[in-house]
Formats: structure tokens, sequence, C-alpha cells
């Protein structure tokens, strides 16, 4: 199949700074704004299928709003197209979690998160697919996937799959993502654009529930630049500390690692290429860079533990019929409310493997490592096989990212050049527990470095 263009032209290819400056200014108005985005989405989502709902009569009412706000000039996201993943409450729509299983009533609110985005001056574009309960890092289900935009036969990663394909398209500016095993950066890495998975507690989780999957999940930010994602990070943590992307201090000790997670599987040559220019460019501007590995469990058995018993507790929590779920998903809550009931379950830092990690990491000020071990694999490729098939093969492709849910360690995925078919390639950037702004630093350093992202 056909590229399909990113990014857009005209209003769709703008920064949401620059959307967001040009409408404080009166250069643009909000309505403008929301129907470029709205007319791109006529233009590509028939193909890509990025949303399960489109808001068109709501989202050019709440423009119109936006222009008459006595605050206008002070909005930090004043009428940026903001996409929101369909874990999250939008007044009007259902929550459908990507499943057939779920309630099909209207919320009656907006989640906090969205709340904040609107307070900020976003306008609400649609709600963007997921895999269902986002438990893959794939964006398919019964009757439908998400393809990616610069190959639409390929997968565009999971969960927040719909929301990176509206960013990397243009179809909205920004993005709400959760990550409970690298559901943010996955599809950030795909997709070519700009994923932040926050440490926990530095942005609040969908409903306001204190944890979920026993603490492997938070909610962060998806753009398509560093700039982007810092501010949007400010405005769902509530915060004012993101946005003032400053160089990152000099003599940095940053290590360095291609060694894959699981024991034996391969990373290709254009993925330790691009991790290697990274440390380069790192030492280059001053950094100390260490190649040594992290210490990452044999068998993934502790993130296994929160994974599948967290879905149990979703699907308990929603009181969903689990007949009616799809087969993979009945198998993993099944094991889910065993691991449950025999007290197997428990809080990810209590885990061996979390406090190992986290000791290691304490002696650096970053790390840098593959996201994504190849190139996203073609649509359908994990459509057959049960949830431990399901996830071994997944696990050979995208098993860079659990190890730093388990440990609650914030994250950024970065895309930092091409492979020979033009797909993107990207690193991830990981730091101790709440070091989001060195991160922050970091990644924007490196956006602008010459020669590292093609």
């Amino acid at each position: 199949m056909a590229a399909t263009a990113t990014t857009g032209t005209g209003i769709t290819a703008l920064s949401a700074r620059e959307i967001a400056a040009r409408v404080r200014r009166g250069e643009l108005h909000p309505i403008e704004v929301a129907r470029a985005s709205l007319e791109r989405i006529r233009e590509l989502d028939a193909e890509l299928s990025a949303f399960t709902a489109v808001r068109e009569r709501e989202a050019l009412h709440e423009a119109e709003q936006t222009a008459g706000r006595a605050d206008l000039d002070t909005l930090p996201l004043a009428g940026v197209p903001v996409a929101v993943k369909e874990n999250m409450d939008v007044a009007g729509l259902p929550t459908l979690h990507g499943s057939r299983a779920t309630s099909r009533a209207a919320a009656a609110a907006d989640d906090e998160l969205v709340r904040r985005l609107r307070t900020a001056g976003c306008t609400v574009i649609g709600k963007t697919a997921m895999p269902e309960l986002a438990l893959w890092p794939f964006t398919e289900g019964y009757g439908f996937g998400t393809r990616n935009p610069i190959d639409p036969s390929r997968t565009c990663g999971g969960s927040s799959g719909g929301s990176a394909v509206a960013v990397a398209t243009g179809m909205a500016a920004l993005a709400t993502a959760t990550d409970g095993g690298g559901s943010i950066r996955i599809p950030a890495a795909c997709c070519g654009i700009v994923g932040i998975k926050t440490t926990p507690g530095v942005v609040p989780l969908p409903g306001g529930a204190p944890e979920h999957w026993y603490g492997l999940s938070v909610a962060g930010s998806l753009a398509r630049d560093v700039h982007d994602a810092a501010l949007m990070l400010d405005v769902l943590s509530g915060q004012s500390v993101y946005r003032d992307v400053r160089p990152a201090a000099r003599g940095l000790r940053i290590a360095v690692s291609t060694r894959h997670p699981v024991a034996g599987a391969p990373v290709t040559a254009d993925v330790k290429d691009a991790v290697r220019r990274v440390g380069e460019a790192l030492g280059a501007a001053g950094h100390e860079i260490a190649a040594v590995n992290p210490p990452y469990s044999v068998l993934p058995q502790s993130f296994l533990r929160c994974f599948l018993a967290g879905a149990a507790e979703d699907a308990d929590t929603m009181q969903l019929d689990v007949d009616a779920l799809e087969p993979r998903t009945r198998g993993q809550v099944r094991q889910g409310r065993w691991l449950r009931a025999h007290g197997y379950a428990r809080p990810a830092r209590s885990y061996g493997d979390s406090i190992r990690l986290l000791r290691w990491i304490s002696r650096f000020d970053a790390v840098v490592t593959p996201v994504l071990a190849y190139a996203p694999p073609k649509i359908g490729r994990w459509s057959r096989g049960g949830w431990l098939r399901t996830g071994l093969g997944v696990s050979r492709w995208m098993g860079f990212c659990p190890p730093w849910n388990l440990a609650g360690c914030p994250s950024i995925s970065l895309p930092v050049a091409r492979d020979a078919d033009g797909l993107p390639v990207a690193v991830q950037i990981v730091g101790p527990p709440n070091t989001e702004q060195r991160l922050i630093s970091i990644a924007a350093m490196l956006e602008e470095f010459a020669g590292v992202r093609s």
C-alpha cells in the first residue's frame, strides 16, 4: 500500500505551540483550526481508522466558545485540536476501552485530564482507537485495525495507537495516552512522533484511580516534537515546569545499551546504529557515556503478574461479561483472577526485579536504549493465538519497554532516524523516578542535533 502523507499541510502542520500563539495573537480563529483538523480526519481516517468518534459539531461549538474567552491571551493550548484516548471520559461519549463488552452509556462528565486540557483552551476533536482494555502493543480488534500512516500495511503500535496516528498525520496536534508496558512509547516509535511516559503520580490516572495494573500504568503525552510534548505534560500534570525546556547540564552520566531484555532476541542493525549515533552525539555534547546493560530479569514474571492481575481487576471493576470479551482477553482475565485469588498479585515496586533496576539506574542520570527491536510488523501478525503465545511474540519486538514500568521510571520515545524502508527508528531515554525535566532537556538537544534525526 502507498504511504500516507504525515503531519499535514497549512494549519495541520503547525506545532501546538504555534497554533496557540497565533490564536492568542488573533492571527488564527479557533474555528479555522478545528475545521482544518476535521477536514484532515475526513481525508485520511477512512483508511487509517485512528478515531472511534469525531466530535464535529461539538468541536466547532467549543472552538467558538474558546474564541470568546476573556482569558484567551493566556491560554497555553488556545484552539489546539486534541485527540483523547478511548479509555478517558469525554462528556457525551461512551468510554469503550476498545471493547464490545463495555457500556455504551455516554459519560456524564469529562475526565480530570480532559477537563485540564479544556481549561488550557484546547478543542477536543474526538476519541481514538485502542486494543481491548489497552492490553496489546498493536491497535487491532474485532473488525478493525488502526494503520501506520507511514506504511498502512503495518501496525501503528499500541495501545495508544489511534492517538499516535492522529498526531502523526496532523488530524490532531496533541493526544492523550496511557502506558502500562509501553503503550505511549511503542506507538510513538512506530509513527515517528514523541511520547513521554511519566513517573507514577506526576499525571493523574484516568478516572482518578490511585493506581492501575498494580502500579504499572501512567498517563502522558503524544506530540510531534519534544517542546509540544513538554507543554502538554505541564497541562496534564497541573504544573508549569516542563515547558521551559533548557539545555541539559554538561557532564551527565548516561548509560547506553542495545542488549535485549529477552534473552536471545535479536535487535536489527538499523536500531543498534541509531542508539550508537545517539550515544556519540551525547558524548560530543560533553556527557559521560557508559556502555553498560541494565540488570533485566531473565523471566518477566513480576511484570506479567501485575499485567494479568490488572486485566482481571479492570474486568471486575467495570463488571464486564467475560464471555463478551475477545478470546485472548478472556484468557488473560481468567489467569489474572487466579493470580489475585492465590495472593500472587502485589504492587510493582515491591518486586526484586523492580528494586534491582531502581538501584542500578540511580547510578546514572539517564539510560538510552531502543524502544523497539525491529520495524513495525504487518497488520494482523498477531491476530491469532492465545495470550501467552501472543505475549511471547510481542515481547521480542517491544520488550525494552515493560521493565521501566515495573520500576516506575519516566522515559521518552524519540524518533532519531529512518530505516531503508523509510520507517522511523526511535530511542528510549530513561531516567530515575521524577527526572522528567532532565529527560526532556536531553531529548530536546538530540532533536536539534544535526545528523541524529532525519
